[in-house]
């Protein structure tokens, strides 16, 4: 059994029968949207404007000029020059700007005064070379003064040297004047013990005795040391002062025809 065929509807817009009015299309509402909008989770936040620089930070400090070195003002700088220009002529209180009188710690406190402003190290990247070489011989000269003065001995030879007749001779401490000090640090402890074993012994044994009073037995004493030792003169230096307290003591008790 057949079925009968069903015509496809016609969707278009059939027109207006003449004489009916027209028909208004039915209204359909306006669907609200099922999901709100959204409001953003993390408020805008204005962007945050840096303070201005302070007036002259926008421009870097110039750097030291190579001519003049670092830290070196221009007194600094005649000085500099003053002071190698004679320094040939210095003895080394004069380089290190002190008196003979100095102390070691005012000897210690200027050298490194003078370190602090003229250590080469600090002058490594300036291209001016004749200040170079003026740094160099004055922090040469300063150390060598440093090395000589900081010790007792050295500093006491030095002295005398710089003082005397020979001072341009004297000016500078070589390995002459290391030789020198040496041999004089060496007599003069030959003088103050001896370098005879037993004449050291007799001598240790008459300081006690001057310690206690006993100056006959110091007079003995010495002048067995003597027998080791003719030439120390410190033994000669104690044995006539012992023979002189002899002498008064004679005096004062009426004995001078004493024979010892």
């Amino acid at each position: 059994m057949s079925l009968p065929a069903i015509a496809p509807s016609d969707l278009s817009p059939r027109p207006p029968v003449p004489g009916t009015p027209p028909v208004a299309a039915p209204r359909v509402p306006a669907v609200s949207p099922l999901v709100p909008p959204i409001a953003p989770a993390i408020p805008s936040v204005a962007p945050m404007t840096p303070p201005p620089p302070p007036p002259g930070a926008l421009s870097p400090p110039p750097p030291p000029s190579a001519d003049k070195g670092p830290g070196l003002d221009a007194s600094q700088l005649a000085d500099l020059a003053s002071r190698c220009a004679k320094l040939e002529q210095l003895d080394y209180f004069e380089v290190l700007l002190l008196e003979r009188t100095a102390t070691p710690a005012d000897i210690k406190k200027a050298f490194y005064r003078e370190s602090r402003t003229y250590h080469p190290d600090r002058f490594f990247h300036i291209t001016d070379k004749q200040l170079k070489e003026q740094v160099h011989e004055l922090y040469k000269r300063v150390t060598e003064a440093y090395y000589v003065l900081r010790d007792d001995t050295k500093r006491k030879k030095y002295v005398s040297d710089v003082t005397g007749p020979e001072r341009a001779q004297k000016l500078r401490f070589t390995e002459a004047s290391e030789a020198e000090t040496k041999a004089a640090a060496k007599k003069e402890q030959e003088e103050q013990i001896g370098t005879h074993p037993k004449g050291r012994q007799f001598y240790q044994q008459a300081q006690k005795d001057i310690d206690a009073g006993n100056w006959s037995a110091a007079e003995r004493n010495l002048k067995m040391a003597l027998t080791y030792e003719p030439s120390n003169a410190r033994y000669k230096e104690n044995l006539a002062e012992a023979q002189k307290r002899l002498q008064e003591e004679a005096k004062s008790k009426g004995d001078s025809f004493k024979i010892r």
